[in-house]
């Protein structure tokens, strides 16, 4: 059983493991992560196991951090991903995160990444974290305010992304 990296009141947040394949694949599919995150082509269990070895696995091994499980507490279920990136285009560490469309609206995003912030400051000591969120991403934009996160500019990520909203803690806007 994976062990948890985090947890909150509602949430356990852990590594991505071969298990969450079906989910992954569930998640990356949603209407919302393809219109405000990207298409990743993952329309297989083999294409999300592969997703799962080449993004979060990988990133662990790396970095030390990627993008993490979030399970609800009370059933035990992954409703989300939550954390940390370093990508080759932004210069620095970002927090991301993707939930399934039917755990909108319900403050998990807010908490999951709130705690990975937390986590990625204290334990790992990254001292700056950013984030970059779809122009028109408003409940993302919002989660990214509660957090301390403020607009700073439009930017582009990837060669052929179109530009995204950059976010960097508020003391430096």
């Amino acid at each position: 059983m994976p062990m948890n990296i985090l947890e909150t009141e509602r949430l356990s947040v852990r590594h991505i493991e071969a298990e969450d394949v079906a989910f992954i694949l569930e998640l990356l599919n949603e209407p919302g992560f393809i219109k405000n995150i990207a298409d990743r082509g993952v329309r297989t269990l083999a294409d999300a196991v592969r997703y799962i070895e080449q993004g979060p696995r990988a990133s662990y091994a790396k970095f030390g951090f990627g993008l993490f499980c979030v399970i609800l507490k009370e059933t035990g279920v992954p409703i989300g991903m939550c954390g940390l990136l370093k990508r080759e285009t932004l210069e620095d560490v970002d927090i991301g995160y993707a939930f399934l469309e039917r755990c909108w609206g319900q403050g998990y995003a807010s908490e999951a990444a709130s705690a990975v912030m937390a986590y990625g400051h204290d334990t790992l000591g990254i001292k700056r974290i950013v984030a970059i969120t779809a122009p028109d991403n408003d409940a993302s934009i919002r989660v990214l305010t509660k957090l301390g996160l403020r607009f700073k500019a439009m930017v582009y990520i990837g060669h052929d992304r179109e530009e995204s909203r950059l976010f960097v803690p508020v003391e430096e806007t």
